[in-house]
């Protein structure tokens, strides 16, 4: 575990709705005073389902078969709503604002702990979010913060860090890693293949023919890829501008094809053996992956150790108050629930409902649907 590492996922990944309304005014849930109308359904709907596992994995949740999955998530969706209902209403109620300043500030510290706005701005982008909703959750979160800091204490001891660290001292130890950079010239087979295919729709293309053309546009690939390995070595200290002009890697172009420290097991096979064979400051040769031709660069090691306490402990304070804030808010979310006026308008939007589709989907005697789903699953986390 990294201190820092938890800190940015909680930040980056914070899951925050809204509720803007951009379309279907009419409520489908009414919570006290307050609405959730059928546009912010929607909108929150299609967010979870882009931004979910099976629609990374292949899975097309809205083709009508997939109601199971859709069911679950939505589900999700409108609890997160009525959460985000309930604690917008207490937010109101006890006059808590923040300031453009407040937002900048939150952002400003996720820039420093990521290493740069524009790092910031490739994990975003990784995860599909726009700067604008980024922003607006951010604002949300600052909120939520501060609610936090009404509710209670959530200060956290210099001995409170050390004994969580004491406790969880694996989490702070890390395996020999390497610090890389490196050059990536696309050439896949397969995306080729379907480059070739577009290139020539509408024509008779033979296997042979198909494979010659492939064939000759991987030896394009390889030559880019052989004149650019050249220039790097005439001159490794170009090694960033030759990636932010040339590299085909959209992740780590940007920043001079910098990938930072990285352990064995997280990067394929052939990329990994020639990054760990390199000294600091070495260049590899061409190495071909599924991926294409990549040049890299290896320019730090570090040997297998552990963070001492020193290093992160600002780090464990601040995720244990973050964690304890946390606490102070699912407990106030359970207390408001009890006490709030809830009419489901739209009986299907019932979280009770919801839940007696899915069992019925699953029980023996009606399952054949959810059946379909459960066996695609394993056949799509086998490819992954």
């Amino acid at each position: 575990m990294k201190g820092k590492k938890l800190l940015v996922t909680l930040a980056v990944s914070a899951v925050l709705f809204t509720g803007c309304g951009l379309k279907g005014g009419n409520a489908i849930i009414k919570i006290n005073d307050s609405k959730i109308t059928q546009g912010q359904f929607d909108e929150k709907m299609d967010q979870a389902i882009g931004n979910s596992m099976f629609s990374r994995m292949g899975v097309d949740l809205k083709n009508g078969k997939n109601t199971f999955l859709i069911n679950l998530i939505k589900e999700r969706v409108v609890n997160e709503l009525i959460v985000k209902t309930l604690l917008d209403e207490e937010i109101k109620k006890r006059g808590i604002k923040i300031t453009n300043k407040d937002t900048e500030d939150a952002i400003k510290d996720i820039i420093d702990k990521v290493g740069s706005k524009e790092q910031l701005d490739n994990i975003l982008k990784q995860n599909g979010m726009s700067s604008a909703q980024f922003r607006k959750d951010i604002a949300e979160q600052v909120k939520l913060k501060k609610l936090a800091e009404q509710l209670g204490n959530s200060d956290v001891t210099d001995a409170d860090a050390k004994k969580f660290y004491d406790q969880n001292i694996q989490r702070f130890k890390y395996p020999e890693q390497v610090k890389a950079s490196h050059i990536l010239i696309a050439a896949n087979r397969k995306d080729l293949e379907e480059l070739v295919k577009a290139e020539n729709e509408g024509k008779e293309l033979s296997e042979a023919d198909l494979k010659a053309k492939v064939d000759a546009k991987i030896k394009e690939k390889k030559d880019k890829a052989e004149k650019l390995l050249a220039e790097a070595k005439k001159d490794p200290s170009q090694f960033a501008k030759l990636a932010k002009e040339n590299s085909e890697d959209p992740g780590s172009a940007n920043n001079g094809g910098e990938l930072g420290f990285f352990p064995k097991g997280k990067m394929v096979p052939e990329f990994e053996k020639a990054a760990f064979a390199l000294k600091p400051n070495t260049l590899s040769g061409l190495v071909q992956t599924q991926y294409g031709y990549h040049i890299i660069y290896v320019t730090d090691r570090k040997a297998a150790g552990q963070e001492p306490f020193e290093k992160v402990q600002k780090d464990i304070k601040e995720y244990l108050k973050n964690q304890k804030q946390v606490e102070l808010i699912d407990n106030l979310v359970e207390s408001l629930k009890k006490n709030a006026t809830i009419e489901f308008v739209d009986p299907s939007y019932n979280p009770e409902n919801i839940q007696a589709e899915v069992q019925k989907q699953l029980d023996p005697k009606g399952q054949a649907e959810a059946q379909q789903n459960e066996d695609k699953i394993p056949d799509i986390q086998k490819k992954k």
